[in-house]
């Protein structure tokens, strides 16, 4: 029987700058301005994930039925690694929709039909411009889960006056033209290359690879903001330095590491992994960074590293670092920071504040001053466990924020531990009592620590959209522990084994390897107590949960588990709100969308997708008429049915 597997998903300023672009492109940066359109991942430059359409709402949302299906023939129907991951969240602009897929091309549509405008790939010649291919072919799927949208101010019938960046392969960022597809060859000239930028092209210090982010770029004004991936499992990993250029010449403008210079070379990573999320009035760019290299292991690292784990605000104009706040000290438990920081207007304490909300693994949710970084709610030091593992020294407090509730479980108690047949669950009892659990941020040791939340979630990728008709966040969250074994090298011939999968890897430079799997039974159902999926309102003026539902079902020990049983499914991707009263989400393991009543959490309607559709939703309206749409290709690292699917809703005419 297949078991259940989870990898990694893994003071403000008002600058000239800023004022030139709202002059210019206010089209762009006013949701009000074009509210039919979905201009980035977020929708709008502050990611709320939120579209202020209406005419699909609680009233007739059961009608919707699906208008188009496009299929672009571009996935792996193999386990992980080499099976595909579709989590692509369309642009739709000018009523054309613009995505990506695991092999690395762009796609744009009629978003009235999902025809076909043209097509992007940088593994094939192009015989129209005498282009040849800008790599070699795919062997193996990857993921990409958005592109960006820049215009010109300036109105001209010239080329890439329109642009649509995406960050490739080998560390690239490619401009294309919104019209045609074809590369601009002004970006990038100067270096050689038109028509991308390459982070190649500077110093990136460390070992390991260095590859484009699989999460979209960030346009702020007349720049594009690029960062990359790269092996956190090695000591001394490449640092994770985010860059912007300059969106028509590719020049670069800035850049920003989070590594101290005093230690590039002897630890690396806190790159930003996933989205990025943009200011427009106050001209800030807001990073969410993740864990130093090794993520499990900090023996290498005893020293202060602020940028790492931390909502970093960084000027627009210069890259400087505005302000920071790090959630997570010295990790050891791979809490990567997973979205963008949600820039919306909340109203709390009676006014209204412009917030930076920042949701996490650990199923807290941070909320600051988006100009100063001051907290909205206090955040206070709790004394956490000791490490017992030679060379290693925890942090003896974590951060943790006081007034709003978390929206994830975040203990586990041995009476509540879950089984199937009392056999089962005796087993997870049995486990429990062998393995080191002392509440959360209990640190991996060589005995075997149950992490709690793990590094799977409480929150993940996607996971959240601000209402502002309820003044709520409406986030998932993930029930899931795993189990963390440090385990001592025989030898240095140990770094050269590839790893198993995302838990089990050698952390190349150090003394330790790790060892990791989810805390199941025996029957490979989690011992965790369900639901194992949810989503929860939570309200941002009182701090409270207005609802939480189980999300999703789940098919375990060869049944489907009946949908009032509660269990709920693990998920990734997230949620979209609208104006309409309505939450739109895909992210379950049981092949469905959702749409929920926002003020009660409801489920109002649902469609059977052909395979699990595990991206963050979009809606956009061309021509007066609403669509939904969702990208349905599954995902390879959770196990589920693999395909290729764009599919659109709307009501009927």
């Amino acid at each position: 029987m297949k078991t259940l597997t989870f990898a990694r998903f893994s003071t403000g300023r008002f600058s000239l700058v800023a004022a030139m672009w709202l002059a210019c492109c206010s089209a762009i940066a006013a949701p009000e301005a074009n509210e039919g359109a979905w201009l980035a991942f977020g929708r709008d430059p502050g990611g709320s994930q939120h579209s202020p359409l209406a005419q699909i709402d609680t009233g007739n949302v059961r009608k919707l039925r699906q208008v188009w299906t496009h299929r672009s023939g571009d996935f792996v129907d193999a386990p992980s690694p080499k099976g595909s991951i579709l989590q692509a969240t369309p642009l739709q602009v000018n009523g054309t929709l613009y995505f990506c897929t695991p092999f690395n091309r762009v796609f744009a549509l009629d978003a009235e039909t999902g025809r076909e405008r043209w097509v992007f790939d940088p593994h094939r010649a192009d015989p129209k411009s005498g282009r040849e291919a800008l790599s070699p072919p795919r062997t193996m799927a990857s993921r990409c889960r958005g592109v960006a949208y820049w215009e010109s101010a300036a109105t001209s019938d010239a080329p890439c006056q329109r642009r649509i960046f995406k960050n490739g392969e080998n560390a690239r960022l490619y401009a294309l033209d919104a019209e045609t597809g074809a590369l601009c060859a002004d970006f990038g000239a100067a270096k050689g290359h038109p028509g991308w930028a390459s982070q190649a092209d500077y110093e990136n210090h460390g070992e390991g690879i260095m590859a484009s982010s699989t999460s979209p770029p960030a346009v702020l004004g007349d720049i594009v903001i690029a960062a990359m991936a790269v092996n956190d499992g090695i000591a001394n990993a490449k640092d994770g330095i985010v860059r912007a250029f300059d969106a028509r010449t590719g020049e670069l403008r800035w850049e920003f590491n989070p590594i101290p210079p005093e230690f590039r070379g002897r630890s690396g990573a806190a790159n930003v992994w996933s989205t990025i999320s943009v200011d427009v009035a106050n001209n800030l760019v807001f990073l969410p960074t993740t864990s130093p290299s090794t993520d499990y292991y900090g023996g290498g690292r005893r020293f202060e590293m602020p940028l790492a784990n931390a909502i970093v605000a960084l000027d627009g104009a210069t890259g400087n670092v505005v302000w920071s706040r790090q959630v997570v000290r010295h990790d050891l438990f791979d809490y990567d920071l997973v979205g963008h920081p949600l820039l919306v207007d909340i109203r709390r304490d009676g006014r209204t504040v412009q917030a930076a909300l920042l949701q996490t693994k650990m199923g807290w949710l941070y909320g600051f001053d988006r100009r100063t970084g001051e907290p909205l709610w206090p955040i206070v030091d709790r004394e956490v466990p000791a490490s017992d593992v030679p060379g290693e020294t925890a942090a003896t407090t974590q951060p943790v924020p006081q007034g709003m509730a978390p929206f994830a479980r975040q203990t586990l108690k041995r009476e509540d531990l879950f089984g199937i047949t009392p056999i089962d669950t005796y087993a997870c009892r049995r486990r429990f009592d062998e393995l080191r659990y002392e509440g959360m941020y209990t640190p991996p040791s060589i005995r075997g620590s149950i992490l709690f939340p793990s590094a799977l979630g409480g929150g993940n990728w996607g996971g959240a959209a601000y209402d502002p008709a309820t003044n709520s966040l409406i986030i998932k969250a993930e029930n899931l522990a795993t189990v963390i074994r440090v385990v001592p090298k025989k030898d240095s011939a140990e770094d050269q084994k590839p790893p198993k999968d995302y838990l089990t890897r050698p952390l190349v430079g150090t003394p330790y390897r790790i060892e990791g799997e989810l805390f199941n039974s025996p029957l490979g159902v989690p011992c965790t107590p369900p639901p194992w999926g949810t989503l929860m309102a939570l309200d941002l003026g009182s701090g409270q949960p207005r609802w939480q539902i189980p999300l999703g079902q789940i098919r375990r020990a060869g049944v489907t588990v009946p949908k009032g049983a509660g269990w709920g499914s693990p998920n990734v991707a997230g949620p979209i709100t609208t104006a309409g009263g309505l939450v739109f989400i895909g992210a379950t393991m049981d092949s469905k969308l959702r749409a929920l009543d926002t003020r009660t959490g409801k489920e109002l309607w649902s469609a059977d997708l052909p395979v699990p559709g595990m991206a963050v939703p979009m809606t956009y309206s061309v021509k007066g008429k609403q669509y939904v749409v969702i990208a349905a290709g599954g995902n390879a690292q959770v196990g589920t049915p693999i395909g290729d699917y764009l599919i659109a809703y709307a009501l009927p005419d």
